[in-house]
């Protein structure tokens, strides 16, 4: 097919292209879209359920949401480690469970609303220890996650 010369267009017999469409940024992201958000669904349920079963008291130390942040950060040390080092890992892997389970798991929000109403109920001092020891016990089950994977590799990998 040949191109027309810019002089000759709309002339009877010019073949006439239409102008080529830029690719939908959508374009390939559907199947990661789809996993982040079922991912997303799946950890937001099992936080809520955990909420439910261990419900905090108002001015107590929340320890159901302490759990399930430091939980998830441990679980997300050892996934991130089992998907960069794995050589078959699936490509939705992550965005799946790193994004989206895990994401809607651990909730920095939940842990910020429970930080501001222990202050403004009148208990600073447990929402500052609350604060602190999740930052805390949050980086150091990261290392320790991401530590024992990487462990358990090498020990496979004999």
């Amino acid at each position: 097919m040949s191109v027309p010369h810019p002089d000759h267009v709309g002339e009877p017999g010019t073949p006439v292209r239409a102008p080529a469409r830029p690719p939908s940024p959508w374009h390939g992201q559907g199947p990661v879209v789809a996993a982040v958000s079922l991912g997303g669904v799946i950890g937001a349920t099992a936080r809520y359920g955990a909420g439910l079963l261990w419900p905090t008291c108002d001015g107590a130390f929340p320890w159901t949401t302490f759990t399930i942040n430091v939980v998830g950060c441990a679980v997300m040390g050892v996934l991130m480690v089992l998907i960069t080092d794995l050589p078959a890992v699936h490509r939705l892997a992550r965005p799946f469970f790193g994004t989206g389970v895990l994401g809607g798991f651990t909730t920095f929000s939940t842990y910020a609303v429970d930080i501001r109403r222990l202050v403004g109920t009148g208990h600073p001092g447990t929402g500052l220890a609350y604060l602190a020891a999740t930052l805390c016990a949050a980086l150091a089950a990261v290392w320790l996650g991401t530590t024992a994977a990487r462990r358990a590799l090498v020990r496979r990998q004999r």
